[in-house]
């Protein structure tokens, strides 16, 4: 006996998605909670969302506690995605079901851990992207291979969250979009805040559009997407924010994640790739989680935190002082 669909409002037919085209095994009925508000409790109690605390954002090992880690971003965006959902009467279990599980798939030490998998895998003809890993996350590698057995509109939104795959549900469009909101301002703010960049040196012209403060920006973000996508019956932003957005997010990248005062992130790559090399080779010592020895390797090392990836460097690579000759 499969779930059935729930109807979370009244709304136009199509527009919101209220019932589900079921997962990839039955299951009988909760009676509490609708299948999108269950996939959200699997996600929530899952280890790899315990994860995310120890998994860096953008600065690896900040010295300050008011950095975002990639569960803060996650709560973060998650917030943006249902503000939206709930003033367009979207489903707003489904949405934030997807927000919980978008990046469960990072690597350690964020984008330079996603790049240093991809770098080593090309010699394998294989690529990582960790919204591909996300989804294997919750298909295989949880509950010790079971996997949460998530409904359909649920692992499509974590797929197409990000990259060449577009989500099949609206809810998954306003996270796709409401990631990009949440990290390009957040990031920015952390990045005042390391002294990375200073406020004067924001681009004018989208801070003209977007405002001058974080909280500022996220609102002209959050109002015109809500009001833009009402009007056209699309999720969408106006040409003219979209356009800021982007713009202020190519500063980011050009100006924040390749800036070279980052030198930890040259290191950090460096201790993933050195990982996946040595696990490859040593099958004795990870988890059998696949028949491929290269995939068993990436949901290894993937699956790191930073501070576990750190200190098993450490104990593989760096003699302990015992072993060192006097």
């Amino acid at each position: 006996m499969t779930e059935p669909g729930v109807r979370v409002k009244d709304v136009e037919p199509g527009w919101a998605c209220t019932t589900s085209a079921g997962r990839p095994r039955p299951e009988a009925p909760d009676g509490v909670r609708n299948p999108f508000q269950r996939d959200r409790d699997r996600i929530l109690h899952a280890k790899s969302f315990r994860r995310l605390m120890h998994k860096t954002q953008v600065f690896i090992s900040p010295d300050g506690d008011h950095f975002r880690t990639r569960l803060t971003h996650t709560l973060e965006m998650m917030q943006v995605s249902r503000t939206i959902a709930r003033a367009l009467d979207l489903n707003e279990d489904l949405t934030e079901a997807i927000a919980f599980g978008h990046d469960l798939g990072h690597a350690p030490f964020g984008h330079v851990g996603e790049e240093a998998l991809a770098r080593v895998l090309e010699d394998h003809g294989r690529t990582f992207r960790h919204n591909e890993h996300s989804l294997r996350v919750v298909d295989h590698l949880e509950r010790d291979g079971a996997g949460l057995n998530l409904t359909h509109e649920v692992r499509d939104g974590i797929l197409n969250h990000t990259g060449r795959g577009y989500p099949s549900t609206r809810e998954g469009e306003i996270v796709r979009t409401a990631d990009r909101i949440a990290y390009v301002n957040h990031d920015i703010d952390d990045a005042l805040r390391a002294g990375i960049i200073a406020s004067k040196d924001l681009p004018e012209g989208p801070i003209s559009v977007l405002g001058g403060t974080t909280s500022a920006r996220i609102d002209t973000l959050v109002r015109d997407m809500i009001s833009t996508s009402a009007e056209r019956r699309e999720i969408t932003l106006s040409e003219r924010v979209h356009e800021a957005l982007i713009e202020l997010r190519g500063w980011l990248f050009e100006n924040v994640y390749h800036n070279p005062s980052l030198r930890r992130s040259d290191r950090a790559g460096n201790v993933v790739a050195a990982l996946f090399e040595h696990y490859l080779h040593n099958p004795e010592e990870r988890p059998r989680t696949d028949p491929d020895p290269v995939v068993q390797t990436v949901d290894f090392v993937a699956g790191m935190t930073d501070r576990y990836a750190l200190a098993t460097y450490e104990r593989v690579f760096l003699p302990r002082p015992d072993e060192i000759s006097p």
